[in-house]
């Protein structure tokens, strides 16, 4: 056991001691964290509006003023004709259009928006957010109520987002860069004719990661509370737990790319480059699983970050109980046995 533990305390120190590590370590999370949660938002802000309106009642008024009063419309014109307002589009001036007709005061009806669609999730959403602005005053004719992100804010979604994919790429790729690095360096052969058993000695490696991942993990959790005010709903156990299953996962992939790769090129290369596109394409990320083609909801299907976002976003988000997220965990559960079963016989294979 002592041996066991000095291997633990070896690896520790080398991986505090090496700055690119640690700067991969803990300067990655930290500008990912900034950056989808100030700069990268899908948040409806200050959207450039031309207004058309040939009537002067009262409630034309009252809407118009209620555009300029929200934080996600900018006025910029008022003009009379529904021409002028898709000139101005057409010429980068203005961003929205939106035509109040002549009977509007009368019928409640008889809008037309007009909408720049070069983007076309941004266009519906800002079609979407003018739809709710005219009709969801007191008086209007609906009364919506958005559970769990009142606000819309886009970091409510990021965030679990941030901390799949980031848990997976540092784990496995400085698994299996840690490695790879002993035998190119020749000290695996040294480690593995040493008193403690090769299983252990790849345990004693994978342990300095899982405590570091842990550190991770409770800052991108301190960081989405305090700092972008994302809420931590559900219960903060379960949470962890979950994941440090995943981290689990992860370090398991990173020891089977270190069976596979033969150099930290190559292995960088496997653990960040391939896992990357698929993380951040197919697990939910950015686009929802249930709107891509049949065959790529298939091949998300075993894309592990795919689950542990889905349970973090219930989680964290929602606030509901363990009994929610049991399928993620069994799913997660099940990708780590299997891959840490492949690993070790990977291992063993090569040994002999």
């Amino acid at each position: 056991m002592k041996q066991f533990i000095s291997f633990v305390i070896k690896e520790a120190k080398h991986i505090l001691r090496d700055k690119r590590t640690m700067l991969i370590l803990f300067g990655m999370p930290l500008a990912l964290m900034l950056l989808f949660g100030f700069a990268i938002t899908t948040d409806v802000r200050n959207v450039r509006t031309v207004v058309v309106t040939s009537s002067q009642d009262h409630l034309t008024h009252q809407a118009v003023d209620r555009l300029a009063a929200s934080e996600y419309f900018t006025l910029t014109a008022l003009v009379s004709t529904p021409q002028d307002a898709e000139r101005l589009i057409r010429n980068q001036e203005a961003d929205f259009a939106i035509v109040f007709g002549p009977d509007f005061a009368s019928k409640r009806s008889g809008v037309q928006f007009i909408v720049d669609g070069a983007d076309p999730n941004m266009a519906q959403m800002w079609t979407n957010y003018a739809t709710g602005v005219l009709l969801n005053a007191d008086g209007g004719l609906v009364n919506s109520k958005m559970l769990y992100n009142p606000q819309m804010k886009s970091s409510y979604n990021f965030v679990p987002a941030i901390m799949g994919m980031l848990l997976m790429l540092i784990c496995a790729m400085m698994t299996s860069v840690s490695i790879v690095r002993e035998k190119e360096k020749g000290t695996m052969e040294v480690l593995l004719v040493s008193p403690v058993k090769p299983l252990m000695i790849i345990v004693a490696k994978a342990i300095p990661y899982l405590v570091l991942a842990v550190a991770i993990l409770v800052i991108i959790l301190l960081m989405a509370r305090y700092v972008l005010g994302v809420p931590l709903v559900g219960s903060l156990f379960w949470i962890i737990a979950i994941s440090v299953v995943y981290i689990l996962l992860a370090l398991s992939l990173g020891l089977l790319i270190s069976n596979v790769a033969k150099t930290q090129l190559v292995a960088l290369l496997l653990s960040a480059m391939v896992l990357l596109m698929p993380i951040v394409m197919l697990s939910g990320m950015l686009f929802p699983v249930e709107s891509m083609p049949r065959v790529l909801q298939w091949v998300s299907a075993i894309i592990p970050p795919r689950y542990y976002i889905e349970a973090m976003r219930k989680l964290m988000i929602m606030g509901v109980g363990f009994e929610a997220v049991l399928k993620e965990t069994l799913i997660l559960v099940g990708m780590t046995v299997v891959l840490l079963a492949i690993a070790l016989k990977k291992f063993n294979t090569r040994l002999e």
